[in-house]
């Protein structure tokens, strides 16, 4: 990332082919950051198209503001859980939209932010700047409940130990920072895993997701996109991590079913009709140019589907 940029958008060419862009048609981008996916489709946007941009950080609308002056753009701050309400509230559709589900480059460079175990900094992790905080969650919650946090977000083998060392940290003192809290987790967890990837990272990514309550609001937006999207609209969803990829690909899944009559059955009699189809089955990653020059983007995974024009 250059300096000053706010962030990198991950597979924007892809994203763009998968969007499928008409000059006149509506589009959503659900999780706008610092406005890279959303300026590419606005621009392309020539015919009396027009994009709503969503974010439900306020740093991030300032910056999309900013970057989509001029545009055919409407930068709303919301959660993406309410893309259908702000659809609906401007009478429309949407021929595409956008979820972009990885925390932008800025929260993750921006130290106040508190998302990273590789600066200090207060224990935050929170997109919208509001509600409980990390630090909330590590002095509060019962031991029994964080290991829980830990094992099912962060899929963390050592969550019980992990849980375990801040339980006992908090006693002496509550945990205030990123670096205060990688350590407890790198001194909670055997010599062996410290010597892997770094032994937080699991860990941060459960609490953020915790925080956040990334996945019940993915599973709301799933539902809510769909629904929104006109025939043959298109929702392209970017997913970073195996939790959110695989809501992604079962909901898409279950969408593009159609009859599950038995085989033997000479004719349909349960009547479903599979909703959408999937452009591509398997997920489109990044490509060696792109991870030479993003390495963020090496566990991007981007689902499409299109709507049928049968619901």
């Amino acid at each position: 990332m250059t300096a000053g940029q706010y962030h990198v958008p991950v597979m924007l060419s892809e994203v763009l082919t998968d969007l499928n862009i008409r000059p006149d048609g509506v589009y959503l981008d659900g999780t706008a950051g610092g406005g890279g996916h959303s300026f590419e489709i606005a621009r392309r946007l020539t015919e009396g198209g027009h994009l709503f941009a969503l974010d439900q950080d306020p740093d991030a609308v300032a910056e999309a503001s900013k970057r989509l002056s001029g545009l055919p753009a409407t930068v709303i701050r919301t959660n993406f859980t309410a893309l259908g309400k702000v659809l609906a509230e401007h009478g429309t559709g949407a021929d595409g939209i956008l979820l972009d589900l990885g925390v932008s480059s800025h929260e993750l460079d921006e130290d106040a932010r508190g998302f990273s175990f590789h600066r200090d900094a207060p224990l935050d992790m929170r997109m919208s700047q509001q509600g409980r905080t990390a630090a909330d969650l590590v002095n509060t919650l019962g031991e029994e409940e964080l290991a829980d946090i830990i094992f099912r977000y962060g899929e963390e083998k050592f969550a019980r130990g992990i849980a375990a060392g801040i339980a006992a940290a908090r006693e002496r003192k509550p945990i205030e920072t990123t670096l205060e809290l990688a350590e407890i987790i790198s001194s909670s967890v055997p010599a062996k895993a410290r010597r892997d990837k770094h032994p937080a990272r699991k860990t941060f990514q459960a609490l953020r997701i915790a925080v956040n309550d990334e996945l019940n609001c993915l599973g709301i937006a799933l539902d809510e996109a769909f629904a929104a999207l006109k025939p043959h609209g298109r929702l392209v969803i970017l997913t970073f991590h195996s939790l959110e990829d695989r809501m992604v690909k079962q909901a898409f899944a279950k969408r593009c079913t159609g009859c599950t009559c038995p085989p033997s059955f000479p004719v349909c009699v349960c009547g479903q009709k599979a909703e959408g189809i999937l452009p591509h089955k398997k997920p489109i990653t990044a490509s060696a140019e792109e991870l030479r020059e993003n390495p963020r983007s090496r566990s991007a995974k981007l689902r499409c589907i299109e709507k049928a024009d049968n619901t």
